[in-house]
């Protein structure tokens, strides 16, 4: 993702003043000519990362999944110390359409139930963590329109909760299907990502957006602000 962000960034006009790879090479080092930083690193490293960041003054946009914890946790400094941060579990405009639907169709569903909710994600073998951060990311948003769910688990068929499975395969840049399953039917809606393009799009998008703001964002705040006439 660093190398696809940074040759989307050089193509939309923006010059790529550091990187780095180590939590290590973010502590050691200032960048005071940065605008914005965009950070997609390790779920174990995030959060180092980011407070580095805002004790730098830097808004930050990350894209780093895994570390759901302490995202709420992060955000909250940012607000207390009016620092800027923009956070996303998946930077691809079409998935974030694709949560909207889903949304909706769980709204739609919920009264009728006979259906059941599921969850499959593919993604490529590099990927650390599971179930993918957009996975969780579908769940809540389900638990949210439907109070016949009460959370989420991995691989287990559970009364009240989503059953999210993944596989790992290939260099799958990401895959996510929504099931709605029933004695009579099948309701099935799916995203397919062709390349890891669309997320650092996105992600560029976003720290466009993000120059000169204040405060705690997400892709929703880019979608019905950032690209209204």
């Amino acid at each position: 993702m660093g190398h696809e962000i940074e040759r989307t960034a050089i193509a939309r006009g923006h010059e790529i003043v550091a990187t780095f790879n180590t939590p290590d090479d973010w502590v050691s080092n200032v960048v005071p000519k940065a605008d914005v930083v965009i950070e997609f690193s390790s779920p174990e490293a995030a959060p180092e990362i980011i407070r580095h960041c805002f004790d730098l003054g830097l808004p930050v946009v990350s894209g780093t999944t895994g570390w759901n914890e302490k995202v709420l946790e992060v955000k909250s400094e940012a607000v207390k110390r009016n620092k800027t941060f923009f956070y996303a579990s998946n930077y691809s405009l079409g998935v974030n359409i694709f949560f909207q639907i889903n949304r909706k169709l769980a709204s739609f569903l919920c009264p009728l139930d006979e259906y059941s909710a599921a969850i499959h994600e593919i993604h490529h073998i590099h990927k650390k963590d599971a179930p993918s951060g957009t996975a969780i990311t579908l769940a809540n948003d389900i638990i949210e329109n439907c109070d016949r769910y009460v959370g989420w688990n991995s691989g287990m068929n559970e009364q009240g909760k989503i059953n999210i499975t993944s596989e790992r395969t290939g260099e799958v840049p990401g895959t996510h299907s929504i099931i709605w399953n029933s004695g009579n039917d099948t309701l099935e809606i799916t995203h397919t990502a062709h390349s890891r393009q669309g997320f650092a799009t996105g992600a560029v998008i976003a720290a466009e957006w993000l120059i000169g703001k204040s405060g705690v964002f997400g892709m929703e705040d880019l979608l019905f602000e950032g690209f209204k006439k």
